[in-house]
């Protein structure tokens, strides 16, 4: 999505919704706005506003399990959890929509609903379970002479042979997934590419794998799609990388590399901009109630003004008396509007401060996102340069030579540079971490134990710490622990979540 767009499609997003609302005894056309909306964040990957837009559509639908769209509805809102692998919820839906499914004789929202249960099952490892789910999805697909459903599900089946590491049985599905969107140049044509030059590369047959992932590559570059592109050319590297020409494999993993990051960056930027609009768009319509509420307050104060003077021309005395009831009313009704407007006003400035921290969290994990990439990318130039000079020289003892390149990898892993910049950009993101870590431990805390602290305030694992320390999970395990004593923390507390609320 090009730099703007996401705006404009939120505008036109939100000018549908507002259409629908004029036109209010049309329920189900309102759900329709709210479920494109929802779409919408999802693509953006803003988890939260999809889920919200989706219950707002089942709103209107009054959960109405007899319409097809709560089906379509409810899966959606599975594809949200299912994307942040939180897997009881999103199964939980995908079964309440396929039994809604049945119950309608809903062939098309049953075979999707099983289609979504058979990549929850395989995302666990439950290959035999998914494995039923996608061949009863298939048959109704099948059945209803779906050929864009056909093609998917077909290559869900090859994807779960590959994770069992049936690869001719894989390839077979994907060439079934193939020869329905061979030419459609899509999204899905490319993904599917890409599974047949796996399953070509994982029995070592490694030509026509090149020659699949290559088609990929072209028909992302056509369609700008940047992470098929990133796939494609991640693919490709490991491709080359078997067969023996490292200086392009090299090459071909720095591209990925490449397309990763301004995958990511276009990403943050249009999610940035689209929680701006929110926000702006938030506070403009706080403005226009605070002046409909204002217009509302005045045309009363009119009205009662009218009724005083022609009450004043009938009768002085009763009106006299009837004037100061009536102010009394009107001081009441104007305190609790004023108390009405300050609520709503609260409100909107809670919900400006959520979405400005929402954005700075946007900010820093692109920052850390940066330190890790500088950080590989000069240890695999390091390595490229020397596996360059190793390949050029030809009567080399390689064996000595590899020795020496462990230990430069090592030494340029041990190195205190990189860990000053680790140091400079943790310090933007927590500011307050080591001054408030140092300061709870009665005994002093080694720079090593400084380390381990940081890394686990950026909630990795013992194997991920283990790997960026270049030391075994069991010596980080021990280093936990002997933190663990120098900190007041209680026993039952994780030294994880400890770091965290730091």
């Amino acid at each position: 999505m090009k730099v703007g767009k996401a705006n404009e499609v939120y505008h036109r997003l939100q000018k549908q919704l507002e259409t629908a609302k004029e036109h209010q005894e049309n329920s189900k056309q309102i759900a329709n706005a709210y479920l494109d909306l929802g779409e919408y964040y999802h693509a953006l990957a803003l988890y939260t506003e999809a889920i919200a837009q989706y219950n707002f559509a089942l709103e209107e639908l009054e959960s109405n399990l007899q319409d097809p769209l709560y089906i379509t509805l409810n899966n959606n809102i599975g594809k949200v959890y299912l994307s942040l692998n939180n897997f009881e919820l999103a199964e939980q839906h995908f079964e309440e929509t396929r039994l809604a499914s049945e119950k309608l004789k809903d062939d098309k929202g049953l075979a999707v609903s099983l289609s979504l249960l058979g990549a929850s099952h395989e995302k666990q490892a439950e290959y035999e379970d998914a494995l039923q789910d996608q061949r009863r999805s298939l048959e109704l697909f099948q059945k209803l002479d779906d050929d864009f459903g056909v093609a998917i599900t077909n290559e869900n089946i090859g994807s779960i042979y590959e994770d069992l590491e049936e690869f001719g049985l894989a390839y077979e599905y994907f060439k079934k997934a193939y020869d329905y969107l061979q030419g459609s140049r899509t999204t899905e044509e490319i993904n599917v590419l890409n599974n047949l030059g796996d399953s070509f590369r994982k029995r070592g047959n490694y030509r026509p794998a090149l020659e699949y992932t290559t088609k990929a590559t072209e028909l992302a570059k056509e369609l700008n799609d940047l992470h098929q592109l990133e796939s494609a050319y991640k693919d490709l590297s490991k491709n080359y990388a078997f067969m023996g020409d490292y200086e392009l494999a090299h090459a071909h993993l720095l591209l990925a590399e490449e397309y990763n990051s301004e995958m990511l960056k276009a990403q943050n930027s249009d999610q940035l901009n689209v929680l701006q609009t929110i926000y702006e768009t938030n506070k403009k319509e706080a403005e226009i109630q605070l002046l409909k509420e204002q217009n509302k307050v005045s045309v009363a104060n009119q009205n009662l003004l009218w009724v005083a003077l022609f009450a004043i021309a009938a009768i002085f005395i009763i009106l006299y008396y009837y004037l100061g009831k009536k102010r009394k009313a009107k001081l009441k009704i104007q305190e609790y509007k004023q108390r009405m407007l300050k609520a709503e006003l609260e409100k909107k400035e809670i919900e400006e401060k959520n979405l400005q921290r929402e954005i700075q969290l946007k900010a820093s994990s692109l920052s850390r996102y940066s330190l890790h990439l500088s950080q590989k990318n000069k240890i695999l130039l390091d390595m490229s340069n020397t596996l360059r000079n190793m390949v050029s020289r030809k009567h080399m003892n390689t064996s000595a030579k590899m020795k020496e390149l462990v230990k430069e990898i090592d030494f340029n892993l041990k190195q205190e540079q990189e860990w000053d910049e680790f140091m400079t950009f943790f310090k933007e993101i927590h500011p307050e971490f080591i001054k408030k870590l140092s300061a709870l431990s009665e005994n002093s805390l080694s720079p090593a134990e400084l380390r381990l602290g940081m890394l686990l305030r950026l909630n990795l694992s013992s194997k991920e710490i283990a790997s960026i320390l270049r030391v075994t999970p069991d010596s980080v395990r021990v280093a936990r622990y002997r933190l663990r004593k120098k900190l007041p923390i209680d026993q039952k507390e994780e030294l994880v979540n400890f770091m965290i609320e730091l």
